[in-house]
């Protein structure tokens, strides 16, 4: 059986088709050498005007969304360029899902890589969501990873799935690099018996440069 592992928290409706990447984390944002400080890029055009004042009327900057944890988006959310600083930017805000009715692929893949869960519903289903959570006072929605459903504030279920790759990562708490390492047994079994039937393929390294 799998263990629980649930999202819950309020949920901020961007209903927005084509978000793309550009826009999640613009530009000039990308200047560091580290993931730091991305927050403060998130949907920046969104969120301030040209003189860099907040926009009242944008989701993330009304009172009622304040802390939001999913966010609710349109078709083709994360379309675009490759950058994966829109995945860390919407983590470091705070962001541990997102629900829309389809991803751009390279967003799709990054997310998956750096454990933001993203859930796939119809355009219906992410309609009604959106129509709940603007209009009742309880904007919290609840997402069960294990079972993989969505519950709302009146109790409405929305099943989705997630690829068993995907889910085991935000289950047992993996990157990427550690789903590798837990097939290191089967690896080291597979280098053994490769050089064990085609020695003469071996290069021996200064010991320096062998795999610890």
């Amino acid at each position: 059986m799998a263990e629980p592992f649930t999202i819950a928290g309020v949920a901020a409706p961007l209903p927005v088709n084509n978000l793309d990447t550009d826009q999640i984390m613009p530009k000039q944002f990308l200047l560091g050498i580290d993931k730091s400080g991305l927050a403060r890029g998130l949907l920046y055009d969104l969120r301030f005007d040209t003189d860099g004042r907040a926009r009242d009327e944008f989701v993330l900057n009304r009172a009622d969304y304040q802390g939001a944890k999913i966010l609710l988006g349109g078709s083709n959310f994360g379309c675009g360029s490759s950058r994966e600083h829109a995945v860390w930017g919407l983590q470091q805000a705070g962001f541990e899902a997102v629900i829309a009715p389809s991803y751009g692929e390279i967003f799709y893949f990054n997310s998956a890589n750096n454990r933001l869960l993203l859930v796939t519903l119809p355009p219906e289903q992410i309609e009604a969501l959106v129509a709940e959570v603007e209009s009742g006072s309880d904007k919290r929605l609840s997402i069960d990873v294990a079972n993989e459903v969505v519950t709302t504030p009146s109790g409405r279920h929305y099943a989705f799935s997630l690829p068993a790759r995907q889910k085991r990562m935000l289950l047992e708490g993996l990157d990427t690099i550690g789903m590798t390492l837990r097939d290191a047994a089967a690896i080291d079994a597979f280098e053994a018996r490769h050089w064990a039937a085609q020695p003469w393929c071996r290069i021996d390294l200064p010991a320096q440069q062998k795999r610890v």
